[in-house]
């Protein structure tokens, strides 16, 4: 049952071009038209073109909402799509220029995947840490010095500007608006309905355990990392995880690392940093709390991995990444 809303309902727009990756609007799309259902029209949501003419994405689908970029009144939430017309030369030069009048104007600013560089094209993201799809974090930063590329984050957030990785991250870059407007249950809520995770396991991060390594061949180790992903806390010693795959300790170690690409105290060491990440982003805890219960002895066993792994102690890390408290 929707949520009444006693505020006018909150303009976000989404910007298309020729070459749009579908998904880069759709998904947020998706994300805030449920959103604005469960809070009782919440959002109004627009895609706009340059001139207002349906746009073709690269996949061959026709996007577009009948709504010129000139013609773009009041904006809450203003969102700029990736895909191979946002790189440099491809363009149009005056989407960038209205980016540049236009964005001032919004609450936040937000790009998905390659929409990072429509926005550092305009000036918008100076200065400010943010992140784009993987394979185009190299060329952002060598175009954009000025800019602070960082490849991990499947999201971040500087000030009011927002940028996400490639693709589906960008809804999971709505959700956390939404989360961030509206609530917990809310964006919980849009998330079921998408059948989403509403923070997804690998916490905020493009590379995670389970995607850096390989998947196993066999499916007795590919389950144990999956298990290992799901218990890090547990007792991960190569005799411990040949036991549960019924294998020698010899045979699981080579058979492992053949198969994964790392070796398995590798793979283990990456999980607990993964897990201990995400406490430390989404809780409160105390250090000397998350390192037991994500798999380290103690705080610094936990610390050294961190710097091995991050190039920063957990203390820092937080104070760096954990999400901000949200305002009642």
């Amino acid at each position: 049952m929707p949520h009444a809303c006693s505020v006018p309902p909150r303009q976000v727009v989404v910007v298309a071009f020729p070459g749009v990756q579908s998904l880069d609007v759709t998904g947020p799309v998706e994300v805030f038209h449920g959103a604005g259902r469960a809070a009782g029209g919440a959002y109004e949501v627009a895609v706009a073109t340059l001139d207002g003419a349906p746009v073709p994405a690269t996949s061959g689908v026709v996007l577009g909402g009948g709504v010129a970029l000139d013609d773009v009144g009041a904006i809450d939430t203003l969102i700029v799509a990736g895909g191979e017309g946002s790189r440099p030369g491809v363009v149009d030069p005056g989407l960038v220029e209205w980016l540049r009048r236009r964005a001032p104007d919004a609450r936040r600013v937000a790009s998905v995947c390659t929409g990072a560089f429509l926005l550092a094209s305009a000036g918008l993201l100076d200065g400010r840490r943010v992140t784009t799809h993987w394979s185009a974090c190299d060329a952002l930063a060598r175009r954009h010095p000025e800019v602070d590329v960082d490849p991990e984050p499947i999201f971040t957030r500087h000030g009011n500007v927002w940028t996400s990785a490639g693709v589906t991250a960008g809804m999971d870059l709505a959700l956390a608006m939404v989360e961030e407007d509206l609530g917990r249950d809310v964006a919980l809520t849009v998330a079921r309905w998408l059948v989403l995770f509403l923070r997804r396991p690998g916490g905020q991060s493009q590379f995670s355990a389970s995607l850096r390594a390989q998947v196993a061949e066999r499916d007795a180790i590919r389950d144990l990392q999956q298990w290992v992903v799901d218990h890090p806390g547990a007792a991960l010693s190569v005799e411990a995880m040949a036991e549960r795959v019924a294998m020698s300790p010899r045979h699981f170690a080579r058979r492992f690392r053949l198969e994964v690409g790392t070796t398995p105290a590798r793979y283990v060491e990456r999980v607990r940093v993964e897990a201990a990440r995400r406490r430390l982003e989404q809780t409160a805890d105390p250090i000397d709390v998350v390192a037991p219960a994500c798999g380290f002895g103690t705080a610094e066993t936990m610390r050294r991995a961190f710097v091995r792994a991050l190039g920063v102690a957990p203390a820092e890390y937080r104070r760096r990444f954990q999400a901000p408290t949200p305002v009642p």
